[in-house]
């Protein structure tokens, strides 16, 4: 059996003989630029990555659900309900509660990286 997976969507080509893959596979952006990728967004989970240069980052907001935040590169500088500033390296993961107010920026020169879930994902208005 030979395969070759790519892309965003779980789209598989090549030689599967007919064999269906039970998993769904996902590609994330590569990169420097600046991205807001929702890379799963089911009702199960929120799974989304980001890259923001110096100065870039996301408008305060509060948290709609409980939120995992992974920095797999670079520094994030972020204010946390009424907080300072905090910031974290590569390698952290942050634990942030459903309805805090977050500030999420980039203040450095190198660029950020994250992985943010968000679970249980949140509901729809209505629901």
């Amino acid at each position: 059996m030979i395969y070759f997976i790519q892309g965003t969507t779980g789209m598989i080509a090549g030689d599967l003989r007919g064999i269906t893959m039970v998993e769904q596979v996902f590609k994330l952006a590569g990169g420097n630029e600046k991205v807001v990728e929702k890379v799963i967004f089911d009702e199960n989970v929120h799974y989304l990555h980001m890259v923001f240069n110096k100065g870039e980052g996301l408008p305060e907001h509060f948290s709609n659900s409980n939120v995992y935040m992974t920095v797999i590169r670079g520094r994030l500088s972020i204010g946390l309900d009424n907080q300072e500033i905090h910031e974290y390296e590569g390698g952290t993961l942050l634990k942030i509660p459903v309805q805090t107010k977050m500030n999420v920026e980039n203040l450095h020169d190198e660029t950020l990286e994250l992985i943010v879930v968000k679970a249980p994902a949140p509901k729809k208005k209505g629901e």
